[in-house]
Order: C-alpha cells, then sequence, then structure tokens
C-alpha cells in the first residue's frame, strides 16, 4: 500500500499552488486585503491537517498564525517558526511567468514565495497532517506562522515577549533556509545578522539647470556614489572605522573545515553570469558569504529617470545601504557606527541624513544537540547522506530573538538551493524538494522525541 505522501502528493501540491495565488507582499498596503487572505488560508489548512487551538493571533501589523498539538504535557516540544509574507515581485516584466500565477516547470515550482517562504511552511502543515494519519506525533507540536518577516518582524518580539507561556518549548525548528544540492544534503549553523539604512543626500533647494548651475554647485548624486564607493578600500575592505573590532575571527583549522564545503568558483560564476569573482582580500568565496561582513548598496535614485533626457541637477539622492554582520557584531553598535562615519564623510556643501530601518544579530547554533543531531539523522535517512554544517549568508533575525527571549536553540532545517532565485524575479522552489522536506520532517520529530528520552 502507497504510504500517505504518495497518495496524497497531487493534492499536497495543488493546495500549496493555491497558497502562491494570494499575493501576500507585506512591504505594500495595497496587497494588505492579500496578506490576511493568506493567512485565513493557513489557518484552515493547520485545522484541516488536524492542529488544535488554531487562531489569529492579532498583533498592530499582521496577525500571527498560532496552532498546537499537545500529546503529553511531559514529552518535549517542538515550536515550529516560518512566515506567509513574502517579498515584492518587481520587477514584473523580468519573470518569465506571473509571479502570482504558479507554474511548474522543469520540476520547479515558480511564484513569489515558492521557495521563501510558503512553500517550505508548506511542508510543515502537509508533514503534521501525515503524522497525524500515520499513527500520531511522537511529540507535542506548536507552530507561529507570522506575515511580517519581510519587513522586518517588528510585532514578533512583541508577540513573543507577552505570550511566553504559550510558546514554551524546548527547541525552536525553522525551514527558511537551503541545502547544499539535491544530492548533498546540509544544515546552516550560523547565520549573519543585518544592519539596514537609508540614507539621503541634499544639495540645491531644487532642481537646477545643469547648465546654469553645472559645475558651480554640489550635485547629490555624484556626491552620494563617491560617498558610498568610499565605503570599500582596493581590498574591498570595509572602511568604516571600528567596523571590525568585534568580529569573531575562526582558527584556521576552523576556517579549513568550513572550506571543506563542496563549492566551485567556475560554477558559482557560471550561475550567475560572473566572468571573475570579486570579494575581500584574503578569503575564499564560501569564507566571504558565511564568517565575514558586508556592506551593499541595495538601491540608489534621485533626478530623472524617465524616458529621454531631463538635463538638471537634482536637489536629492538617495540609497539604501545593508550590512551583514558577524558573531560578536551588534545591529545597534553597527548602525551608530556607520551613521556617524557616513555623515562625517559628507562634504560641507550637502547635508546628510541617516535613517535606520530594521536590524538582526547573528547567530551560531551547536551542533553537539539532542535536536541538531535528530536533524542531521533525519537527513541523513531520507538523503542517504550525512548532512554538512554550513554558515549561511543570509539573516534570520528572529533566531537570536528566540534565545534571548524564550532561551531557545534553533534547528535551521531547510530545503531551499541556492538557484531558487530567492527576492529575484522568477523565484522556483524545487518539486522534489517540497516532497523530500514533508518526507524528511517526521523523521526529525521522530529522532527529536527519542533522543530526549535518553
Amino acid at each position: 500500500m502507497a504510504s500517505y505522501l504518495e497518495q496524497n502528493k497531487d493534492r499536497f501540491l495543488s493546495e500549496l499552488l493555491d497558497w502562491l495565488r494570494i499575493p501576500s507582499v507585506s512591504a505594500d498596503p495595497k496587497f494588505h486585503g492579500d496578506v490576511l487572505k493568506a493567512a485565513d488560508y493557513l489557518k484552515t489548512r493547520l485545522e484541516e491537517a488536524g492542529m488544535e487551538n488554531v487562531e489569529l493571533c492579532q498583533t498592530a501589523g499582521y496577525p500571527i498564525v498560532y496552532g498546537d498539538k499537545i500529546i503529553d504535557p511531559s514529552l518535549p516540544t517542538v515550536l515550529v517558526y516560518g512566515h506567509y509574507d513574502v517579498q515584492p515581485a518587481d520587477p514584473y516584466e523580468l519573470w518569465t511567468s506571473p509571479p502570482f500565477e504558479p507554474v511548474i516547470k522543469d520540476g520547479k515550482i515558480y511564484a513569489r514565495g515558492a521557495c521563501d517562504d510558503k512553500g517550505q511552511v508548506y511542508m510543515h502543515v502537509k508533514a503534521f497532517e501525515m503524522m497525524m494519519q500515520e499513527g500520531g506525533a511522537p511529540c507535542n507540536v506548536k507552530v507561529m506562522f507570522e506575515g511580517e518577516e519581510e519587513v522586518g518582524s517588528s510585532n514578533l518580539g512583541i508577540f513573543v515577549k507577552g505570550n511566553k507561556e504559550k510558546l514554551k518549548a524546548d527547541v525552536i525548528l525553522i525551514s527558511d533556509t537551503g541545502i547544499l544540492s539535491n544530492d548533498q544534503p546540509s544544515i546552516e549553523v550560523g547565520l549573519r545578522g543585518l544592519s539596514y539604512h537609508q540614507v539621503e543626500v541634499t544639495g540645491p533647494n531644487r532642481d537646477l539647470h545643469s547648465g546654469l548651475y553645472g559645475g558651480a554647485v554640489p550635485n547629490p548624486i555624484n556626491v552620494l556614489c563617491k560617498m558610498i564607493a568610499s565605503l570599500h578600500d582596493e581590498n574591498n575592505h570595509i572602511t568604516i572605522p571600528e567596523f571590525y573590532n568585534n568580529v569573531a575571527v575562526l582558527s584556521e583549522a576552523d576556517r579549513a573545515e568550513l572550506n571543506r564545503v563542496p563549492h566551485s568558483d567556475e560554477e558559482f560564476k557560471e550561475s550567475i553570469g560572473l566572468k571573475d569573482i570579486y570579494g575581500e582580500k584574503g578569503y575564499t568565496t564560501v569564507e566571504r558569504i558565511g564568517i565575514r561582513p558586508t556592506l551593499d548598496v541595495n538601491g540608489i535614485w534621485g533626478g530623472y529617470t524617465g524616458e529621454g533626457a531631463k538635463t538638471v541637477i537634482a536637489s536629492k539622492a538617495y540609497a539604501k545601504i545593508s550590512m551583514r554582520l558577524v558573531p560578536n557584531q551588534t545591529s545597534d553598535e553597527i548602525t551608530a557606527l556607520f551613521q556617524k562615519h557616513f555623515e562625517s564623510i559628507a562634504p560641507a556643501s550637502v547635508t546628510v541624513k541617516v535613517t535606520p530601518h530594521h536590524g538582526g544579530e547573528p547567530v551560531v547554533t551547536p551542533t553537539d544537540s539532542v535536536a541538531y543531531q535528530a536533524a542531521a539523522d533525519a537527513l541523513e535517512t531520507t538523503f542517504g547522506k550525512k548532512p554538512i554544517p554550513t554558515r549561511g549568508g543570509g539573516s534570520i533575525p528572529i533566531v537570536a530573538m528566540f534565545k534571548s527571549e524564550l532561551g531557545l536553540d534553533t534547528v535551521l532545517l531547510g530545503f531551499g538551493l541556492d538557484s531558487d532565485a530567492i527576492h529575484s524575479p522568477n523565484e522556483h522552489y524545487g518539486v522534489f524538494n517540497f516532497f523530500k522536506g514533508i518526507e524528511t520532517i517526521p523523521h526529525f520529530y521522530r529522532n527529536y522525541a527519542t533522543g530526549m528520552k535518553k
């Protein structure tokens, strides 16, 4: 007899596609109703899967979808976190198919949120349903899915602080990361933090004719470009004073271990259309994206950008700048250092305004815990290979918050791939990965419940 998963694969996939059709873009107010609709959809599917006490917990922003299944209070409890909001799909014209009309091509689901994070959240919903249909969960399960992760999770911390008893658990389980490949599983054991800002440079009190004023007044766009360029030296080292003061430096042995990760610079370049590797001198690509801090411009604008020509010197220029942080750096520290430095390098002819947006703390999770071993064994069971511990370049700020507020470590059991184009046009998620996640997650629960008894 076929397993419950085999019997229901078509339905599981169809339900995910229906959820992906809901444009739950938290950053854009015009999608407000759709974000709420996505939360309602998730609530209904959790109830159908057998989750109890399912509710939409209201916040000052979008609701948190909570549910639990307490098998026995004496058993360990796993708290699953994820998010149902998605990144804006812009620029729409670069998508090969509409971002909220999911299609499956070459074994991949193309849609905004397919991997980040709806597809991975839905693995947990269906894995739980499968466990309930095949004898029940081996331990207690709680779920908490938010709708503001893509805009900084500003209300999640408030919710967590006010609901510590409700969220009481033994470990956090998150699937919002990836694996090295479909042939080599991995578990992320470190994440970088984040410090994010918008900067504004103002010159003249209005846009000026570039012929009448050019050469005699500061051009905010030119000035901003020079200021940004000065933030790195010739070795791509960040020039902000004291920026590296608290950066955790790995031993040569730890660096060697990290570089055991299967990686090819040639394949890396080919996958994203690069002619050459770029980054901080003295570090490998694996190190640059895992254990070193970064500074990047995420957007820059000002002046006339429409069709044709308009010869003006803009009054203002803007940029969004983010820094990825590593252990021992803090977002508050780096935010203050950036603001002080950026204001200090501005010429006297312009004024500068730095507006911090959101931040998050770097984190390293233990590899000697029962929970980590449970995840490692689960992946080995379903992939047939031991997973490799890796350091992730991205940020999930709430991992550090869960540790500080709930005292809980997190296991990052993700199934995405670097090639899934999250946050980019044509985001996709492998059908293989979706079902492999559903297959693997119940093994984690069984391994964890068994391990906690010892």
